[in-house]
């Protein structure tokens, strides 16, 4: 049986977790600095900076010789290829909801990934599916149903967040490797393509870098780090608390973000939407106190 984490252990756990969850909550605000910048530009940027930053963390981490490895690894490229991709999107759909001004559809989003993952926990694992999960899952379904009903179409903003993330952590799942060094790697893959753009971009004087306004240079350069620690945050986090814990922290980054689109950037929060989230947050209730169910059921003597 698995220890439990030691009581410091444990608060320091919650701290640098919650704290990456707190940053990954709040983030649209720094986003919202740059929103003269295309999303798909920026998340250009995010890769290419974030590649240097990790880079440089690498070298300093004595993990070259790690990355080098893994570079040699066709499988391990393939698969992180995938998630570059998958990421990237996630990360583009993210920025144009802050843009736009949708974050209450992209909280929704990441409240329906967890369950999403539940569902591609049973179809690509071939993981047993219980009652108590079949009716989170059912009502998930009606909260999309409701959420398609109440924007006039299917939300599919939110669910190519849940998608791309659900996606995204499935394959990442069949990677054994370091957070930090699965992240340089895919923002390594990519690099020749980021790189290439931000030069034509400059050539062609058409991009937002490099600028007159050396605070916009500093702000999308800083994007790089932005990405990568709260990442770190997380990774140091997850190894000294229970998983129990850590399921219960991931909501706290759409829950922040979606009362900062609701009270900070006043976005529509109408009744339509009101009762989807009810529905997901109900789901995602009795998803969380399934073990509780499981205690009071009768046992067979």
């Amino acid at each position: 049986m698995t220890q439990s984490a030691p009581p410091h252990n444990e608060t320091t756990g919650i701290m640098l977790a919650g704290g990456a969850y707190a940053i990954w909550g709040v983030v649209p605000l720094f986003w919202r600095l740059l929103g003269d910048v295309p999303p798909f530009e920026l998340t250009v940027h995010r890769i290419l900076w974030c590649a240097l930053f990790l880079l440089a963390v690498a070298a300093w981490r004595g993990r070259t010789s790690r990355i080098v490895s893994i570079l040699r690894e066709p499988r391990m490229i393939a698969t992180l290829a995938l998630t570059s991709v998958l990421i990237s999107c996630n990360w583009t759909i993210f920025i144009y909801c802050v843009s736009t001004s949708q974050l209450v559809e992209a909280s929704f989003g990441y409240y329906l990934t967890p369950l999403l993952s539940i569902g591609l926990g049973v179809f690509l694992f071939g993981e047993r599916l219980s009652r108590v999960r079949l009716a989170g899952i059912a009502l998930a379904v009606v909260a999309v149903s409701v959420q398609a009903y109440e924007l006039g179409h299917i939300p599919w903003i939110g669910l190519a967040l849940a998608l791309s993330f659900g996606f995204y952590g499935y394959f990442r799942k069949l990677t054994d490797i370091d957070s930090l060094d699965g992240l340089l790697v895919e923002t390594l893959i990519l690099f020749p393509i980021t790189f290439g753009l931000v030069a034509f971009w400059w050539w062609r004087h058409t991009g937002a870098f490099p600028s007159v306004n050396l605070g916009k240079d500093a702000l999308l350069i800083v994007a790089g780090p932005l990405t990568a620690v709260p990442l770190a945050m997380f990774a140091a986090g997850a190894r000294r608390i229970r998983l129990s814990t850590l399921g219960f922290l991931q909501y706290c980054s759409p829950s922040i973000t979606l009362l900062l689109a609701t009270f900070g950037f006043h976005e529509t929060f109408s009744r339509g939407s009101a009762i989807a989230f009810v529905l997901i947050w109900a789901a995602i209730l009795i998803v969380a106190l399934e073990g509780q169910f499981r205690r009071f059921r009768p046992q067979a003597t």
